[in-house]
């Protein structure tokens, strides 16, 4: 790919997000995301390889179906409303569609399964693209939209996705993999509490963002792949390896890492909001 292609494509998913965030109106924000969807379908595909093909038309099919998923709930709310804007979501039907559209569009459970294959067949940088950047725009659009989602699904998908993280991220050796069900708990603590508390949902998404991006750029750094190559990294660097380590500890919510300070804050709202038995779940 030439350089004046690849700055055509990182425009077209820079602006796709923030043409998401910025818009008040259902289509503006369907056609945000359907431009950064095709933008990084050639960033997916570069490397020459059959995972990267594979890669590409799982993550192309799944976030079309997710795209055909909020049109249809959006026209079925303007069609009774007679009205686009994203605050006007008012029919229950159409935001239960609308957030499972979303929760599939950022890889949370349960329409989480194109992720860690989506992760496997790219690069490190891709994944790291993936796992932060490509989330905003439908975190945004939650957030949005999270006074009129019944808070009884959030929770379901919140409790499952961090079920399905915690326990899918232990059998996997290869270290994409792995951080595809850390991306996928993580959701489940943002989804959960954006039921209660969006503000505090966002700080922790915008928390998680700033522990995975240096992990994504040490392994890149180091060429890491899997868990036996970091386990003899330690023989060329011991500062790079005692910093990936540091990292992931911060990311699992280990106090006193910065990685607890978010997760600490959503148990205490749980609890003070009566869902004791919620947040002894989460824990």
């Amino acid at each position: 790919i030439t350089p004046a292609s690849m700055m055509i494509v990182f425009l077209g998913i820079t602006i796709g997000t923030i043409m998401t965030m910025s818009s008040s109106n259902w289509l503006m924000a369907w056609i945000g995301l359907e431009l950064n969807m095709l933008a990084i379908l050639p960033i997916i595909s570069k490397p020459k390889t059959t995972r990267a093909s594979e890669a590409t038309t799982k993550y192309f099919l799944t976030q079309a179906i997710a795209s055909a998923m909020m049109l249809l709930s959006s026209t079925m709310n303007a069609w009774q409303t007679g009205n686009w804007s994203i605050l006007e979501l008012k029919n229950k039907f159409s935001t239960t569609i609308m957030a499972l559209s979303l929760m599939m569009k950022m890889g949370a459970a349960p329409i989480h399964f194109w992720l860690p294959e989506v992760l496997q067949g790219t690069t490190l940088q891709t994944a790291l693209l993936i796992t932060t950047w490509q989330k905003i725009a439908p975190i945004t659009l939650m957030y949005m939209i999270s006074n009129n989602i019944q808070p009884a699904i959030l929770v379901s998908a919140g409790i499952l996705s961090m079920i399905i993280g915690g326990l899918g991220g232990i059998n996997q050796t290869q270290l994409r993999k792995m951080m595809a069900y850390s991306s996928i708990n993580n959701l489940g603590w943002t989804i959960t509490i954006m039921a209660f508390f969006p503000n505090m949902a966002l700080m922790n998404i915008f928390t998680y963002i700033i522990m995975i991006t240096p992990i994504f750029l040490t392994m890149t750094n180091m060429s890491t792949k899997t868990l036996q190559n970091l386990s003899t990294t330690w023989t060329t660097s011991m500062t790079m390896t005692l910093s990936i380590a540091l990292l992931m500890l911060s990311t699992s919510g280990l106090p006193p890492f910065t990685g607890f300070m978010p997760k600490m804050l959503i148990l205490n709202e749980l609890i003070s909001q009566k869902l004791t038995t919620l947040a002894t779940l989460a824990i």
